[in-house]
């Protein structure tokens, strides 16, 4: 078992409570209310800039021109995700350029470019995976029995896509190539999925 497949599966217990969160259960059905879903799409273009940033930072620091193709092929598709996100904007009458993050999010970016900054290209990258893994999980679940056509249904299909796989077994393979297993190791991967946890509750619990 590789290492990165072992991180996924011993944090599976975070894995199935965002997927069962009430948030991501209201993309399944389409049911989730618009305003929380524009909420939401705020929040994660916030997010998917950090995250494009460092990408860009762990290439810099990439021991070997593999893993710099790699990183900003990467962060290409992380640029792609947010022209989604400007599309959904614009249906959804979301100001990209007026968002003030919620504390949930400036924590998980306040987190990943702290690690992009300070660590070696192995723990950011164990840092990094869970958010690309947790969504292709998300959307594999969400579209398993094909893709309902409602007003979130686009949402459901980038992330089935298996365009998306390709990227986040991109991402692992580099897990596998320079990680080894550490408590610290271990405490990131879990700390991310546990942002991504309290970033699904805090669109669904945020007042409007």
């Amino acid at each position: 078992m590789t290492l990165s497949t072992d991180l996924w599966n011993s944090n599976q217990d975070l894995a199935q409570v965002c997927l069962q969160h009430p948030f991501v259960q209201g993309i399944a059905t389409g049911n989730l209310e618009s305003a929380k879903f524009s909420y939401y799409v705020g929040q994660d273009a916030f997010f998917l800039e950090a995250f494009a940033r460092a990408y860009s930072i762990t290439a810099a620091k990439a021991p070997d021109w593999e893993a710099f193709k790699t990183f900003h092929t990467l962060a290409a598709g992380v640029l792609q995700e947010l022209k989604l996100h400007k599309s959904y904007a614009a249906k959804w009458g979301v100001d990209l350029h007026q968002i003030e993050p919620a504390s949930a999010t400036r924590r998980y970016t306040d987190f990943l470019m702290a690690t992009a900054w300070g660590s070696d290209v192995g723990l950011i990258t164990v840092a990094m995976t869970p958010c690309m893994r947790l969504y292709r999980f998300l959307g594999q679940q969400l579209g398993e029995n094909g893709i309902p056509e409602h007003q979130y249904a686009e949402w459901i299909r980038t992330y089935s896509d298996q365009e998306f796989e390709q990227l986040t077994q991109q991402l692992e393979s580099l897990i596998d190539k320079y990680t080894n297993l550490t408590a610290s190791v271990k405490s990131s991967y879990r700390y991310a999925l546990l942002c991504e946890r309290d970033f699904f509750e805090t669109a669904w619990t945020t007042k409007f």
